[in-house]
């Protein structure tokens, strides 16, 4: 049976006391705009742009270029600073090259950016992490969460449970993509997404 997850992160923001917080893994700034939005009402943020399946390298600062624009216009975010790494994303996939778009080289791309989030967290003493991969209509909410849960119990600092594109999120990311003059890219990240669409 699918989970709600977005009326589980209503049932633990009513509860929150203080500011905890967050590490927030950002796939890129058109996805954060509406994340960031959202979570700074909440937490003491923390931005992780930790990509290393976007390619070729030039995609990657294009994107991070692009993060930094949302940083400029939402503030009080700190980036936590990593470099690329496609070297990590090419071992995650080795034999998953011909898996189709949303398939099993998903999960482990996915799998790889959530791990580092997590081992970030706790190391700057976070008290929860997430990501903004859910508020794309094209990513898997289930299947994210069951990872950062699953990460969570390894890692133990609280995951965030989230379906950001849930109650316009999506939408709202569009809008504020279009606001801020934001670079939309029209494949996910990896070139085996580009040679997809």
């Amino acid at each position: 049976m699918k989970k709600n997850y977005q009326l589980e992160l209503d049932v633990l923001l009513s509860r929150l006391e203080g500011r905890p917080r967050l590490l927030l893994h950002s796939c890129c700034g058109p996805c954060s705009s509406h994340v960031l939005e959202y979570l700074t009402r909440y937490f003491e943020v923390c931005l992780s742009y930790y990509n290393p399946n976007i390619q070729p390298r030039e995609e990657y600062e294009l994107r991070l270029e692009n993060q930094l624009k949302v940083l400029e216009r939402i503030p009080g975010v700190t980036l936590v600073p990593c470099g690329y790494d496609g070297g990590a994303y090419d071992e995650a996939v080795r034999g998953l090259e011909n898996e189709p778009e949303g398939g099993a080289r998903c999960t482990e791309c996915f799998a790889l950016r959530l791990d580092f989030a997590a081992r970030e967290a706790k190391r700057l003493g976070c008290d929860y992490f997430a990501t903004t991969l859910t508020v794309s209509p094209h990513k898997d909410a289930q299947r994210i969460n069951a990872i950062g849960e699953a990460l969570a119990g390894k890692y133990g600092v609280k995951w965030l449970p989230a379906d950001f594109k849930k109650r316009d999120g999506y939408k709202r990311s569009i809008e504020l993509s279009r606001e801020f003059g934001l670079y939309r890219q029209n494949y996910c990240g990896c070139l085996y997404s580009k040679t997809e669409e």
